[in-house]
């Protein structure tokens, strides 16, 4: 009888523990601009029929997606990861309830819970997205000098790993909010330029996927004096560099 009653205790505890639900193992990091994969997962398939994902940001409560029915339904996301955020829909019935979330931005570092019911139980993991690479841009610390009549470089470096099809480049003359060259859509933009550049401005073609936005300004001449500003969009964060073009020379 001892035995049974062991073996009634044994088969009630499994019950009661349910499912576990296993998440990463340690912080995840990734590129602004990129994908990442937020795991979640059971050891065990469960049945599809009552089963019930719910990814939240836990700082805000905020419902990154839903699988409910058999179904996702992007239609209750918050609006911010409406198709940014995506089950691996095929994998959902082998136990994997990992989410790919795309399009990084640095607003999306943070807490995630997974929350996973599937008829009288329900268990839950975190992951945590961080160090979301930071948009970082330098230019020139001394004034550029030249002659009249020479070609000048105007330093712009974007330290990142973010592609160069995810940037946009400006290079604006701050005094009168001139716009000397345009990078984007992957390509250069060179009619956009101000007619006082036009045809007189390139960037380093080869350098651009180093994230080497610097600008050659060619025959110079007096009235190109002044302050220039390279400013550099990746999603919604932007970041600025200026450069001062000095004294010149006859």
């Amino acid at each position: 009888m001892r035995s049974l009653n062991y073996v009634l205790t044994s088969v009630l505890l499994l019950i009661a523990d349910g499912f576990t639900v296993h998440g990463p193992s340690a912080p995840l990091s990734a590129s602004l601009g990129s994908s990442v994969v937020l795991p979640c997962y059971v050891d065990e398939a469960l049945p599809v029929e009552d089963l019930e994902v719910e990814w939240r940001r836990a700082d805000s409560e905020t419902l990154i997606h839903l699988y409910q029915d058999g179904v996702g339904r992007p239609e209750v996301q918050q609006q911010d990861y409406h198709d940014r955020a995506h089950f691996f829909t095929e994998e959902i019935q082998l136990g994997n309830f990992s989410l790919r979330l795309d399009n990084l931005t640095a607003q999306d570092e943070g807490e995630y819970t997974c929350t996973v019911h599937s008829q009288q139980d329900f268990g839950e993991t975190v992951a945590q997205i961080k160090d979301v690479e930071r948009l970082l841009v330098s230019g020139s610390e001394e004034s550029i000098s030249a002659y009249v009549g020479e070609d000048v470089t105007l330093n712009c470096s974007v330290d990142s790993h973010i592609t160069p099809e995810h940037i946009e480049v400006s290079w604006i003359r701050t005094d009168g909010d001139i716009l000397v060259l345009l990078y984007e859509n992957n390509e250069t933009v060179p009619e956009a330029a101000h007619e006082q550049y036009r045809d007189r401005v390139e960037f380093f073609t080869a350098e651009i996927p180093k994230g080497n936005f610097s600008l050659r300004l060619k025959s110079v001449r007096t009235e190109d004096k002044g302050v220039y500003m390279c400013q550099v969009f990746a999603g919604d964060l932007s970041a600025n560099a200026t450069v001062v073009l000095g004294g010149l020379g006859e």
